[in-house]
């Protein structure tokens, strides 16, 4: 009992997370927060430098490019951001199907992720390509690295690796 009370100390007084890893995983092993928040290994390798560097803002900015630019070459269509995810997710003929599109529930789930696409182009990566004083903390760049993460492996999931 009192470890557990010592390890919810540590995390109230937000001891950082590889401290908490080494304790949670055990044996004195620290896990990067990448594989504690199963970031998708897919991602350019200079995402997680610019992450260990404290660029939060540039890791995530770069991160939604590397997403935009799996939907282009899948598409093979050559739109950009909003756009692109409007026009190859549009249930009403998609370029890239998530699913059989057979019920009205898979019809929603397409509508659905092409919103969820282009939201995450609107609001997640472009404002990394206009702004100049943007800056993620770490957990909020993991946050954005883990929805990034779930959009590319939800295209994986419907055969686009």
């Amino acid at each position: 009992m009192a470890i557990a009370l010592e390890l919810f100390e540590q995390v109230v007084r937000r001891t950082p997370a590889p401290e908490i890893a080494d304790e949670v995983i055990g044996g004195g092993a620290s896990a990067h927060p990448f594989e504690l928040r199963n970031v998708h290994s897919g991602f350019p390798p200079k995402v997680r430098k610019l992450f260990d560097n404290g660029h939060g803002a540039e890791a995530t900015f770069l991160a939604f490019k590397y997403v935009e630019k799996v939907v282009q070459k899948h598409a093979n269509v050559a739109e950009i951001g909003e756009k692109l995810m409007m026009t190859v997710f549009n249930p009403d003929g998609p370029v890239l199907k998530l699913n059989g599109l057979a019920s009205l529930s898979e019809k929603d789930e397409q509508r659905g992720y092409r919103f969820v696409f282009a939201g995450a182009v609107v609001a997640i990566r472009n404002p990394g390509g206009h702004e100049v004083e943007l800056s993620d903390d770490p957990d909020v760049c993991l946050d954005h690295l883990t929805f990034a993460s779930l959009l590319l492996r939800r295209l994986e999931r419907s055969g686009y690796k």
